[in-house]
């Protein structure tokens, strides 16, 4: 069955970075596009990152405006994991990370993801 188990989050200042990972299996996971979205307290699951399936370019990405700039999604097809690089985090990045599985290029709905991560927890302090 698809597993995906995030690590990487916690409690960071304002300014500071890290980098969350997604491992995934029970599916060939280089030709799946991989998303990253968020959820904080009281509000709506939003779109954070997305990387294309390798068929469609591996190279291809998608920010939200948020975090463009700061944040960088990429994946090791060997390994079978998509990691989130956060720079310069900001209170407002405070949220439940959580990765997920869908289709091949990388959308921003989240009706497009098939399977989800449990999520962890970024915490930034001001």
């Amino acid at each position: 069955q698809v597993q995906l188990v995030e690590s990487g989050g916690g409690l960071v200042q304002a300014g500071g970075s890290l980098r969350l990972s997604c491992v995934a299996s029970g599916f060939t996971f280089s030709t799946y596009a991989m998303g990253w979205f968020r959820q904080a307290p009281g509000k709506e699951r939003e779109f954070v990152a997305a990387i294309r399936a390798i068929s469609w370019s591996s190279s291809v990405t998608s920010y939200a405006d948020s975090v463009k700039g700061r944040f960088t999604i990429s994946r090791d097809n060997a390994k079978n994991t998509v990691y989130l690089q956060m720079n310069s985090l900001k209170p407002e990045d405070t949220a439940v990370y959580y990765c997920a599985q869908g289709g091949r290029t990388g959308s921003s709905s989240s009706t497009s993801y098939d399977y989800w991560g449990q999520g962890t927890q970024v915490t930034v302090s001001s």
